[in-house]
């Protein structure tokens, strides 16, 4: 018998991510998912971090894992106006749009 497949909607969502430079890298990191990569500019650092965070959501929905995640980050579960997670807050670094996946 074959598995109904669940919906996977997107909700936008603003995440703080700091830019540190290290050695002659730049380094983007979001504290709200644990989550850093690099590059050799502040603009490759945020490519690279758009690029990286995409990947990492995705594989922790097909593992099952996003929102045993997300809480452990300090994310909630809200479910008005329709389900979605909120972050926690960090007042510092740059704002950087994502999806998060969210099944409804």
């Amino acid at each position: 018998m074959a598995r109904k497949a669940r919906r996977v909607s997107r909700i936008k969502t603003q995440l703080s991510v700091m830019i540190m430079k290290e050695g002659d890298y730049f380094v983007a990191y979001a504290p709200a998912l644990d989550f850093s990569t690099c590059g050799k500019s502040i603009e490759e650092a945020q490519r690279m971090f758009g690029n990286g965070v995409r990947i990492f959501l995705s594989e922790l929905v097909k593992m099952g894992t996003l929102e045993d995640v997300l809480s452990e980050c300090g994310w909630s579960k809200v479910s008005h106006p329709r389900p979605h997670y909120e972050p926690p807050v960090f007042i510092t670094g740059i704002q950087h749009e994502v999806e998060i996946p969210c099944h409804v």
